[in-house]
């Protein structure tokens, strides 16, 4: 792979070509082309400032967040829906650090990013110059790989790698520090090399080994309870079309995690809702019963297991992984297979099996289903719109067919548990770092990535104040994103703990003054909508949820519902409260 610059005119001498000379930051601009970026994240700044004239000269088209912290969230859900590597660019010192909560949140949820920070001259590294920050240090435990720039005839193949680290194995962010004079050095066009990825050290294992996928078969010829829980591993590695295949092949019921929602209809007879601390009843007996536990994708985080001493007590654990530290590292495993997900699943599919004699067991969760229900129930002592119910109103009014996004709490829950997902890489939340703030311009990414689609953030009064101010970009980038806010004036989830723990002390959880959110829409000139009835909520979504324009809409709900079943911090699954037959 070569990088082909747009060359500056040569000094000549005696009618010969001395020599042509590339700017760093040309080079930089066409190794972004050279990887087929096609929309970039960023916040200019001082740092970064050749580097950004570079992109005014060869543009690839831009995102201005009015924050560091939204262009990376924002990336994130680009790179969550379209399945490609999100890039960011931002100067050094709090332009860099200002990204750091979106790095661990990218790390934590295997999202594939390439983060090109600014730095200060290559000289005056160390000597804690104007805004200088140690930002390889400080992202070293956070980033799959992080590299410093200290050549400039190193950029081309430190691009190309980190797009390939990013991309490959288990996807995660790759940062890229570069020193402001690498940008602005320049560099001869013909000692331009060839960029090849050579990383011996980073050779990902895909191809699943046969004979541990013989005794998966082996395993699931002997089961009469057999589970499948599916992670987002399914969704990263593109395989949801051979996942539902091998489902109603073999009739195994299904879980989901938090972030492997939408890898089976929600609506599939064999699923079960999601798992974990706010998963379903059936769903989390199914785990404490089952005989055999086949993970695929998923990490077994402490959210998902509840007290690991009654984690799937009585299974056998198949765990399918495409990173190896994953496997063992929470729950033993008696079937460890490192391999692609779509490979892994792809080689069960090859399996030649007797049919399974699983009825009763199939028959017996889709009792428990039955019988315990997600549920919820009007507050005798208000009027106020319970948020379920909302959730369920949007879900009528999109066909179960919108892009989600949600920030962090109570709301991600309810929408979690009652908005089913009809399709793949439509579900975009913060899971592992539950980001507050993450939601919302999460949900620009993905209008960026689907523009054709229905996205809807889903955000909490609380969580929306964290990154409001790009609400800039839905009017100067014609995106369409629906926000709806789920209004208990509260920080709800904090709220429910303080109320279920700690004996009702609700320290500094209430908000009960917030700004007009309405008012606050119409100053970004977007049109803003204040619902407090099921009678307007219907309306309003009726007219609004379809519109080719951004929306903003004010929902207020109860502020003490909760919600339910939940497993207690140190608990198993089967310890769930608020169950109710």
């Amino acid at each position: 792979m070569s990088v082909k610059i747009k060359q500056e005119d040569a000094e000549k001498m005696s009618g010969e070509v001395v020599s042509t000379k590339i700017q760093g930051s040309d080079i930089f601009i066409q190794s972004l082309k050279n990887e087929g970026v096609e929309i970039i994240f960023g916040y200019p700044g001082g740092a970064v400032l050749p580097i950004y004239d570079a992109l005014y000269k060869n543009p690839i088209p831009h995102i201005l967040a009015r924050h560091e912290q939204g262009a990376i969230h924002a990336a994130e859900g680009y790179a969550r829906v379209s399945g490609k590597t999100g890039v960011v660019i931002a100067t050094s010192g709090p332009g860099a650090t200002n990204l750091v909560t979106g790095i661990a949140d990218a790390m934590m949820d295997s999202l594939p990013l390439v983060i090109f920070t600014g730095q200060v001259a290559s000289a005056v590294i160390g000597t804690d110059a104007f805004q200088e920050a140690d930002i390889v240090g400080i992202t070293q435990p956070i980033t799959k790989h992080n590299y410093q720039v200290k050549k400039l005839e190193d950029l081309p193949r430190i691009i190309h790698e980190a797009f390939h680290i990013a991309s490959t194995g288990r996807p995660g962010p790759v940062l890229v520090d570069i020193p402001k004079n690498i940008a602005t050095e320049f560099y001869k066009a013909e000692d331009i090399k060839e960029t090849e990825i050579h990383l011996p050290g980073y050779q990902p294992t895909t191809s699943p080994n046969f004979l541990q996928i013989q005794k998966v078969g082996q395993a699931l010829q002997k089961s009469k309870k057999p589970l499948i829980l599916a992670g987002a591993g399914i969704l990263h590695g593109k395989a949801t079309k051979e996942f539902v295949e091998l489902v109603n092949k073999i009739g195994i019921p299904v879980t989901n995690t938090l972030l492997g929602l939408g890898c089976i209809p929600g609506n599939h007879p064999n699923f079960l809702g999601m798992a974990g601390m706010h998963g379903t009843y059936a769903a989390n007996m199914a785990i404490c019963e089952a005989d055999l536990l086949i993970n695929i994708g998923a990490r077994f985080d402490d959210r998902l297991t509840g007290n690991l001493e009654h984690f799937a007590p009585n299974a056998m654990v198949v765990h399918i992984d495409i990173d190896p530290a994953e496997i063992g590292k929470n729950v033993p495993t008696d079937i460890p297979i490192v391999a692609d997900s779509k490979e892994a699943i792809q080689a069960l599919l090859k399996l030649e099996m007797e049919a399974l004699n699983i009825q009763p067991w199939v028959s017996y969760l889709q009792e428990l289903s039955e019988e315990y229900p997600l549920q919820y129930h009007e507050h005798a002592d208000s009027d106020k719109m319970l948020p379920q119910k909302v959730i369920e109103l949007i879900h009528k009014h999109t066909k179960g067919d919108a892009v989600v996004t949600t920030d962090v709490g109570q709301h991600q829950m309810w929408a979690a548990q009652y908005y089913s997902l009809n399709n793949a890489d439509h579900w975009v939340t913060s899971g592992g770092l539950g980001t507050m703030g993450f939601g919302f311009p999460s949900a620009i990414g993905a209008q960026i990535a689907k523009p054709d689609a229905t996205v809807v953030a889903i955000t909490g009064d609380g969580g929306f104040q964290m990154t409001l101010q790009e609400l800039s970009l839905l009017q100067e980038s014609q995106l369409p994103v629906k926000i709806i806010i789920l209004n208990n004036q509260c920080l709800g989830m904090v709220r429910q703990w303080q109320e279920t723990f700690y004996e009702e002390r609700y320290s500094q959880s209430l908000m009960p003054k917030q700004p007009d959110f309405v008012k606050l829409a119409e100053a970004y000139e977007i049109d803003g909508y204040k619902v407090e009835t099921y009678e307007e909520a219907e309306k309003v979504f009726a007219e609004v949820l379809s519109l080719n324009k951004p929306v903003l809409i004010d929902c207020r709900v109860e502020q003490m519902e909760n919600v339910y079943p939940m497993v207690a911090p140190g608990k198993g699954l089967h310890e769930m409260i608020g169950v109710k037959g």
